[in-house]
């Protein structure tokens, strides 16, 4: 049983790093060269290639959560095990608070980088758009919502086997294009947590609505889906027609 936790704990370390610093990366270090930049298309389909990836290397061993409000989520739908929540809310915050520095050991060897948002969430001043806190709270708590309504409806039974990687991966960059210039895309309060720790101030400070939010659509997510599936199940994301599960 140890040696399963352990594993588990592993693999949403690995797949929450790989989230955060090629994510969060192919902003930070794209942006540093304005003339190849990605672009909003580039940044949202490097984030869900990163879970769609991931999905696949290690969902098979932990369910392949790697953000805390899916997590929380799953729990409120009965597909996590009570267990389970704490080791891997820890882990994915540990994890992306590391992938961070290294992406700023990374970005800060360019002579002259400046960190600017680093790829920080924000409201008012800090939404890329100047969007309002209310604006942002709203859009936080939809895209979390629909984000989790993908990746339970899509690792439900019924759902096609072997495939959910490919939605949710394809749900996360969708709801990138829509949401970058509102709040430059949470859903993810340890993706949330990272950068702003490395951006310090303000960033900081507003910290707390990209934990609040996401997690209050997640959960909403996953009670709406316990009843409209009505195939939770007890213990893990690992459903019997889904051996490459979810984010």
């Amino acid at each position: 049983m140890e040696n399963d936790i352990t594993r588990r704990v592993a693999a949403e370390f690995f797949g929450t790093f790989w989230l955060v610093f090629a994510g969060c990366g192919s902003a930070v270090l794209a942006a540093a060269f304005p003339a190849l930049g990605i672009g909003f298309l580039g940044v949202s389909l490097a984030f869900g290639l990163t879970v769609l990836s991931m999905a696949y290397a290690v969902g098979h061993i932990s369910g392949g959560h790697f953000n805390p409000a899916v997590t929380i989520g799953l729990w409120s739908a009965g597909k996590c095990a009570n267990k389970h929540v704490l080791p891997y809310v820890v882990a994915q915050v540990v994890a992306a608070v590391i992938a961070a520095g290294v992406l700023w050991m990374i970005a800060s060897g360019k002579p002259g980088w400046q960190p600017e948002g680093f790829a920080s969430n924000g409201y008012g001043d800090l939404s890329p758009g100047k969007y309002s806190l209310g604006a942002c709270f709203l859009t936080e708590v939809i895209m979390t919502f629909f984000f989790l309504f993908v990746i339970i409806g899509s690792t439900s039974k019924g759902a096609a086997t072997g495939f959910a990687g490919i939605p949710i991966g394809l749900a996360l960059t969708l709801i990138h294009l829509v949401s970058i210039p509102v709040t430059n895309t949470s859903v993810n309060p340890a993706r949330s947590t990272g950068p702003a720790l490395l951006a310090g101030g303000d960033h900081v400070a507003q910290l707390w609505l990209f934990w609040i939010a996401p997690i209050a659509g997640a959960v909403l997510a996953g009670l709406v889906s316990r009843w409209l599936h009505n195939d939770a199940l007890p213990d893990t994301m690992i459903v019997e027609n889904s051996p490459a599960p979810t984010v």
